[in-house]
């Protein structure tokens, strides 16, 4: 299946409201890539603070539903569901590089590609993009831990 609704992504990545920034998958490639859609609305929480008389998407949001997007890839491709045997955890950024604001109206088009996986660490080049033109591009680092550990 390379399409996710809602509900089958809540199988797949343990955030919820208001920290769920996926609304649907659109392509996933099992260990290689995945495509997300995010629908950025005024009724967001963050809008009322991140500027009221100029609503922006914090750069660190879309940072994190970048880091979500990643998340669904690992978790399809280890075939494992968040909280019945651990978790995928962020553990690095590196690039960042924020080229275009994004604002109520806009659908971000996430975009992950798994470059490197070795030792447990995987890397993903990560872009968000409103309407082909790129608002931020990254590479995310994130690792598999066990509860146990």
């Amino acid at each position: 299946m390379n399409n996710l609704n809602i509900s089958q992504i809540l199988e797949h990545i343990p955030h919820r409201y208001p920290f769920l920034l996926i609304d649907r998958v659109i392509e996933y490639r099992k260990d290689t890539s995945l495509t997300a859609l995010k629908n950025v609305t005024i009724n967001e929480p963050f809008f009322q603070g991140h500027f009221p008389h100029l609503p922006v998407m914090p750069g660190v949001l879309v940072i994190e539903a970048m880091a979500q997007s990643t998340g669904i890839l690992a978790f399809r491709s280890l075939g494992l569901a968040p909280g019945t045997s651990g978790a995928i955890y962020l553990v690095g950024i590196d690039k960042a590089r924020f080229r275009r604001p994004v604002v109520p109206g806009d659908q971000l088009k996430l975009s992950v590609s798994v470059t490197r996986r070795m030792k447990g660490i995987w890397k993903f080049d990560a872009t968000a993009h409103v309407e082909g033109e790129l608002c931020v591009g990254a590479e995310l680092m994130s690792t598999y831990r066990a509860e146990s550990e």
